[in-house]
């Protein structure tokens, strides 16, 4: 009678398992279904009742997470492929979205472990790149560095690689290496805007001005804003390469926009004094002594604009009036007797 009953027991347990099998597969086939007509919501639920019936089941759970993902509920999916993981750790596919999703949620350290348990495991091409942009956005530029190389030599048609190995060399102030970085990303991938920008700000940095406007220029043709900063910058660099004519013009541009800009006032008054319209340049330093009487840079650039126009007199004494208010003036004045002064 004993030896009946466990016959019995094992009997219904052996169907219990069988109906939770059936069970999961009927689920995970809706589920599956759903998500490949794009129904993720519903994929989403069909999959969680898969998983009520096997609930350690690695292909369900990373269905699960999938869904998830579609919806853009991305911590909800990481805790998806965790399980998933926990379940099977050697599960490829699992491994590597879980390495990719801990970075998309900014999960850096997570992201470092699992991209370096991808690299054991040999899976995909992306675990020095996974690992190189974590350090990145750690502020471990070094490391940053040496992964983005071998990144580099796993995928050499990334653009993002270079892109972060120049975010780096900026970072170090190594402008020059950076530059170069940027070019190979952007050369990889011609569509941003944004790299260009950053690249004309690499080149202004340098300076190397002619290769700055280049790019601001080609970021501008691209669709990149164009800010009050973007045109300052364009215009500067117009300045630098004594194109007077076109980075006065922008510099007016942005003026309107800011008409109380006292630096913006004085590069402008400092073009002008550059190409010897020294009244153009009276005016616009008259600007900001209007706005702060007590400026002394500006009244002493006023004297000096009044000597170069031949008032040698008025012009000395506004600059002995603005050495009064600001001694440090003084130096600028002894200079200016130097060879090539006034």
């Amino acid at each position: 009678m004993k030896n009946i009953k466990i016959v019995l027991m094992l009997g219904l347990v052996s169907n219990i398992t069988f109906a939770q099998t059936d069970s999961t597969d009927f689920y995970f086939k809706k589920g599956t279904a759903e998500k490949e007509a794009r129904r993720f919501r519903e994929a989403e639920k069909n999959f969680a009742k898969a998983a009520s019936f096997s609930p350690t089941d690695a292909k369900v759970l990373t269905s699960w997470a999938q869904s998830l993902q579609e919806q853009r509920r991305y911590m909800e999916a990481r805790e998806k492929y965790k399980a998933a993981y926990a379940a099977d750790s050697k599960n490829p596919e699992v491994l590597e979205n879980l390495a990719n999703i801990s970075l998309n949620t900014r999960q850096w350290n997570d992201a470092i472990v699992y991209a370096k348990k991808m690299q054991e495991a040999r899976i995909g091409n992306s675990a020095n790149y996974i690992i190189a942009r974590s350090y990145y956005e750690q502020q471990n530029y070094g490391e940053c560095l040496k992964y983005c190389e071998l990144a580099f030599k796993d995928d050499p048609k990334r653009a993002e690689t270079p892109y972060i190995a120049g975010r780096s060399l900026v970072e170090m102030s190594n402008y020059k290496k950076a530059a170069g970085c940027f070019e190979q990303a952007i050369e990889r991938d011609s569509s941003k805007a944004g790299w260009m920008y950053e690249a004309g700000l690499v080149y202004y940095a340098i300076p190397d001005d002619k290769k700055a406007i280049y790019w601001f220029e080609r970021a501008a043709a691209k669709g990149y804003t164009r800010s009050n900063d973007f045109i300052e910058n364009l215009a500067n660099a117009y300045l630098n390469t004594k194109n007077y004519e076109k980075g006065l013009a922008l510099l007016q541009e942005v003026l309107v926009r800011k008409p109380q800009d006292q630096e913006l006032l004085y590069n402008i008054a400092d073009a002008y004094y550059q190409t010897g319209k020294y009244d153009d340049a009276i005016s616009y330093w008259d600007k900001i002594l209007a706005i702060d009487k007590q400026n002394a840079s500006s009244l002493y650039m006023i004297g000096l604009s009044y000597q170069k126009k031949g008032e040698k007199e008025k012009g000395q004494q506004l600059c002995d009036r603005a050495i009064e208010m600001d001694p440090s003036l003084k130096k600028l004045k002894e200079e200016k007797k130097m060879p090539g002064g006034i």
